[in-house]
């Protein structure tokens, strides 16, 4: 173990660590919360991270311009939520099967344009972290201990984290998000009352696209800074398992996100430090806890009744 490090250091670096990791967590999962919501699940959310990462990297190395590459990854994950709308509410195909074939072209794809258009691992200035400065060289990243676990953070992190109650808001209190609740619990009950559900679903699942295609973004233009094949890593599964952790709730997938982050955050910090346990062992943790996560039998009675399940007007 690396004895210049402080227990309390190495504690406040994994708690930073933790904060910025949950990014593309926060952003894919609740993305996806919106989907499930409205009764769609989608497992293609790896895939669409997969191609948003490529596409906001390619940008931004090519412009200059972290935002625009933000925008391209937003806009390529709107179009494979479109196509995942398209196949699953239109054409009404299973939704476990339509989600793996959609994972697997964003990764086919997201490795043949790499090949292709860049060939080898390229970098970008990613965005800068923000001090919060407030005046007289005053800033709140200076304050001891809490400075460098909460106000040291790019813009895209704190965009994540202020999702969550944008998101609760709009699930909760808006008669939009009345409406995902109704036709994910009871869609011919939301379609008697004049809610369009196949309107809805399109919304959630390309919203749902929109945010999986950023949280890619957020790795390759935020965290790492750079593209290479399969850098996702099963961080769009995850994220998926996340809103089962979280109770479909946009306060439960960020605790999960934190939770899942801390614990990537720490078999990351038990490598550096070259403490006597296996890597390999280290680098299962956050799986095994996503396996115990799906385990826990309660939390299936708290699921949308609709979810996976196709709708047909007429149907009783």
């Amino acid at each position: 173990m690396n004895e210049g490090l402080s227990v309390l250091a190495i504690m406040v670096g994994i708690l930073h660590s933790g904060i910025r990791l949950a990014t593309p967590y926060l952003y894919a999962a609740i993305g996806e919360t919106f989907a499930q919501r409205s009764g769609v699940l989608n497992l293609g959310v790896e895939g669409i991270m997969l191609l948003g990462a490529f596409s906001g990297f390619y940008v931004a190395f090519q412009t200059g311009s972290l935002i625009l590459g933000v925008l391209a990854a937003a806009l390529v994950g709107a179009l494979m939520g479109l196509a995942m709308a398209f196949i699953s509410v239109t054409l009404q195909a299973e939704q476990g099967i339509s989600g793996i074939g959609l994972y697997l072209f964003g990764l086919g794809a997201s490795s043949l344009l790499f090949k292709t258009m860049l060939g080898t691992v390229e970098g970008v200035n990613g965005f800068p972290e923000l001090s919060f400065c407030l005046g007289a060289g005053f800033c709140l990243a200076d304050i001891p201990i809490l400075g460098e676990i909460f106000f040291n953070h790019n813009i895209l992190v704190y965009v994540a984290f202020a999702l969550v109650p944008v998101a609760w808001w709009v699930l909760n209190k808006t008669t939009w998000g009345l409406s995902i609740r109704a036709v994910g619990q009871n869609p011919q009950a939301a379609d008697s009352l004049g809610v369009s559900v196949a309107r809805v679903r399109y919304f959630t699942v390309t919203l749902g696209g929109v945010m999986a295609g950023i949280a890619g973004a957020s790795l390759s233009i935020s965290l790492l800074n750079i593209f290479q094949e399969g850098m996702t890593n099963g961080q769009g599964f995850i994220a998926v398992a996340l809103v089962y952790f979280g109770s479909w709730t946009p306060v439960g997938v960020m605790a999960g996100a934190l939770l899942f982050s801390l614990v990537n955050a720490l078999q990351l910090w038990v490598q550096v430090l070259g403490l006597n346990i296996p890597s390999d062992v280290a680098v299962m943790l956050p799986y095994l806890l996503t396996i115990f996560a799906l385990a826990v039998p309660f939390k299936r009675a708290l699921q949308p009744q609709a979810l996976t399940k196709a709708f047909e007007r007429g149907e009783s």
